[in-house]
């Protein structure tokens, strides 16, 4: 008897390992994850455009040789155009103990933000039509996808830019606070990963320095799609320069606004209100 419960605690211990969350940071249905109250996650769907699937240009490190060849202008540019879909918590905030040089520690406070990705099957993919003068058709796809993200929290009044940081001795305290069962994945760790179609990752990313007088700020998130725009500034190029030279390219950046109410003295995250008055929650911008 003694044997047979003995075998019973070791295959519930072993399943409650194979019920944890994946190594992978993915979704695990077998997990008992914590259970959010409607409306605390904001989700911004995966939504790519046929028209971004090409791009018209001159080529103008050929014409910079041959002003005259015309094969060279007005030159259409097509590429399958992804996107992740995003979703987020409000932005909080955690003080931790973060070591500095000469065996030191400094409490200092972090924001953060908590947040997941979803390959959708999002891909617009251009196909050629066999037709004359040359016509393509856009159709969806879907294949693994990797966020490799970057997010960059703006103060447009003193014009400072905070880009994320990685804080260690974070990661326990907010992992503890929001759900001790799910892993939360740094930018690092979440590059690392591919996604695959119907596949959700969540992760965090944290901020440290941010100016306690901060009222209004924007999150931008970059990665979420491999959209982009480009320029090149006439007479930029000249012959004989690396190709490319004077040439801009901008890529579709999801835009987050928020709002801070409150003072430098009291720092609390019970201020931090998505939106901003009189403006947009959010928007996809280009930079």
């Amino acid at each position: 008897m003694k044997n047979a419960l003995h075998a019973f605690i070791a295959l519930a211990a072993l399943g409650v390992l194979a019920s944890g969350s994946t190594a992978s940071g993915q979704e695990d249905n077998g997990t008992e994850y914590r259970k959010l109250a409607p409306g605390v996650m904001t989700t911004i769907e995966a939504e790519p455009l046929a028209e971004e699937t090409v791009s018209t240009h001159d080529i103008v490190e050929i014409l910079a040789l041959d002003p005259e060849f015309q094969t060279a202008k007005n030159v259409s540019f097509r590429r399958d155009v992804w996107a992740l879909e995003f979703s987020f918590k409000p932005v909080r905030m955690v003080w931790v103990d973060v070591p500095q040089p000469g065996d030191k520690m400094r409490r200092q406070l972090v924001w953060y933000m908590i947040y997941k990705v979803t390959n959708t099957g999002a891909i617009l993919h251009p196909v050629e039509k066999n037709e004359t003068p040359q016509k393509f058709d856009v159709e969806r796809v879907s294949r693994p996808l990797r966020f490799i993200p970057q997010f960059l929290l703006e103060d447009p009044e003193s014009e400072k830019v905070y880009s994320d940081r990685l804080v260690p001795v974070a990661m326990q305290p907010i992992r503890r606070r929001e759900d001790p069962n799910r892993r939360l994945l740094t930018t690092v760790e979440m590059s690392q990963q591919q996604i695959a179609p119907g596949e959700s990752v969540w992760g965090v990313v944290t901020w440290l320095g941010v100016d306690p007088r901060i009222d209004r700020f924007s999150v931008y998130v970059i990665g979420l799609t491999n959209a982009y725009r480009w320029h090149d500034e006439p007479g930029a190029y000249k012959p004989g320069d690396p190709l490319g030279t004077g040439r801009q390219l901008r890529w579709k950046t999801l835009k987050l606004n928020f709002w801070r109410p409150g003072d430098e003295y009291y720092q609390h995250e019970d201020e931090i209100r998505f939106g901003q008055p009189g403006g947009v929650d959010w928007e996809w911008v280009y930079r």
